[in-house]
């Protein structure tokens, strides 16, 4: 499994877990980004994930090394979906193994943190009565 994924596909959340354990590793932190199903007390009937992928999985690798240059992190994923996407869908999980957890907790929310500011993801939100073009992660 890739450290790093844009795509259509569910994601496993599971495999991203697995995917940072390691035997040296005494802390894994994991954030998992669901669709909700309401926006400022409007109803969500769905979500619609586009993303300039090149551009935004380079984003992505920097951030991990941005990440690994200032923690002692073992290892990191970050998988995120496109698409259209329901009500308790995973749209983004980050995965992230150190030695001690706060190295994993502070790597971890970094990651989340920057990939809102960064990366080339957009979403639109699709209500009841229309639908508006947002930044994925205001």
């Amino acid at each position: 499994m890739s450290e790093l994924a844009i795509t259509y596909e569910p994601i496993v959340v599971q495999q991203c877990i697995d995917a940072v354990l390691a035997p040296q590793s005494g802390g894994i932190d994991v954030f998992i980004g669901t669709v909700r199903d309401a926006t400022k007390g409007k109803k969500v009937l769905r979500l619609e994930f586009e993303a300039y992928e090149s551009m935004a999985l380079s984003e992505l690798q920097r951030i991990v090394a941005d990440v690994k240059a200032k923690w002692p992190v073992h290892k990191i994923v970050i998988h995120h979906r496109t698409g259209v996407l329901y009500a308790g869908d995973v749209a983004v999980v980050i995965a992230v193994s150190a030695a001690h957890r706060d190295a994993a907790f502070e790597a971890c929310r970094y990651a989340i943190d920057t990939l809102k500011q960064t990366v080339p993801i957009w979403k639109k939100e699709v209500f009841e009565d229309g639908e508006v073009w947002v930044a994925a992660h205001p």
